[in-house]
């Protein structure tokens, strides 16, 4: 007899194991499913180890509305539970007199996203501040932060499995179909077996889009195509002359080359912007770095030639393809492919370690509300 499950997610990234806690916190049965050998070794194992403030993104977005609200949510856990972070604070510079303007469209994004303590620093200010930094003018946003990741998804497996959580990894969905009493799963792992699921919860980042093409029954075109936007990170060799991260007026595809801190202080540069025709490849090549002396120095005039060495890479898991606007985070569920139990993310990219929380608890509501009025959604509409 096939084995029924109650809540099954895939992925067991950041994203993935906040989801988890929440459902098995609530008093839901979770299994999750993990391809690699370790939790977090993708996405969320390479990026900066932010805590973004929300400034970016369009008012009223998943972005915007996720990320203030799980930025509050991630501090006071961090709090909580010990979990080392700081809370250094970020300055957005313009180099330019002709990116003022849209240094002012991103504090009034700021703003409308309620991102209330955002200041605006005319050049002196800014180098009062950041001696080393050549700014015409910046916004200084105190509440962006960087964090240990590793240690924080740590702690996110540790209370969902003190709530009855069960983690299998080296175990990957293959296949799967719609039925009428839950969603049959094939799993790969020590072996084969097949189990049906009441929810089940699509969380795989990068691999996402293609394994929501693997379940039968799933409305093909509410799975966006899924883009992977590689970004390359080179370490500062030395002592790093900054205090704050550091980030240009954004360029289209990222947040341009910015500098950011890890918590032993030490610098690094990145990402910069390299579109993957499909194939995952995590190598640096050590040219980009000539490209990233000229970005930097833009702000950091100082740099000297040598002091950039590759470090590592990651690949964003993009819903929008190169020269389409940025695509919000997609948390598809009935409403927009018909199938009851099913709920697809894509495209959750920067800012989903921040907003992990916030989408966790967003998941889990969608997930109860589909179990309280199982007829109220209608295919097409248009997620809130």
């Amino acid at each position: 007899m096939m084995e029924r499950l109650d809540v099954v997610i895939a992925g067991a990234g950041v994203v993935g194991l906040a989801i988890a806690r929440a459902f098995a916190m609530a008093g839901r049965e979770v299994f999750i499913v993990e391809a690699e050998a370790a939790i977090g070794t993708q996405t969320s194992s390479r990026n900066s180890e932010v805590i973004h403030a929300g400034i970016y993104y369009p008012r009223d977005s998943l972005k915007a509305r996720l990320c203030v609200r799980g930025r509050q949510q991630l501090y006071r856990y961090l709090q909580a539970e010990s979990i080392e972070y700081r809370r250094c604070g970020k300055l957005i510079v313009a180099t330019e007199e002709s990116q003022l303007a849209s240094l002012e469209q991103i504090a009034a994004h700021a703003r409308a996203n309620g991102v209330d303590d955002i200041v605006w620093l005319d050049g002196r200010e800014a180098q009062a501040l950041e001696p080393a930094l050549r700014a015409v003018a910046a916004l200084h946003s105190p509440s962006t932060g960087i964090v240990d990741s590793h240690g924080y998804m740590l702690s996110l497996l540790a209370q969902a499995e003190a709530h009855g959580a069960l983690l299998a990894l080296r175990s990957t969905v293959t296949a799967g179909r719609v039925t009428d009493e839950g969603i049959v799963l094939d799993i790969q792992g020590d072996e084969s077996i097949s189990v049906r699921a009441r929810t089940f919860v699509n969380s795989a980042g990068l691999q996402a889009p293609a394994l929501a093409r693997s379940i039968h029954g799933i409305a093909p075109q509410s799975i966006p195509q899924g883009w992977l936007c590689k970004g390359n990170y080179f370490s500062l060799k030395g002592r790093s002359p900054f205090s704050r991260l550091i980030y240009p007026v954004p360029e289209p595809g990222g947040l341009g080359v910015h500098l950011t801190l890890d918590l032993a202080g030490a610098a690094r540069f990145g990402p910069d912007v390299q579109w993957l025709d499909g194939a995952l490849d995590y190598t640096v090549d050590p040219t980009r770095g000539e490209r990233f002396y000229g970005e930097v120095r833009r702000y950091w005039p100082a740099l000297a030639e040598g002091q950039l060495e590759p470090a590592y890479s990651g690949v964003r898991p993009k819903a929008s393809g190169p020269h389409e606007p940025a695509a919000d985070f997609m948390i598809r569920t009935r409403s927009d492919h018909g199938v009851a139990g099913y709920i697809g993310l894509y495209g959750i990219e920067s800012p989903g370690l921040t907003a992990s929380l916030a989408i966790a608890e967003h998941v889990v509501a969608r997930a109860d509300e589909q179990r309280a009025n199982p007829l109220s959604e209608r295919a097409g509409q248009q997620v809130q």
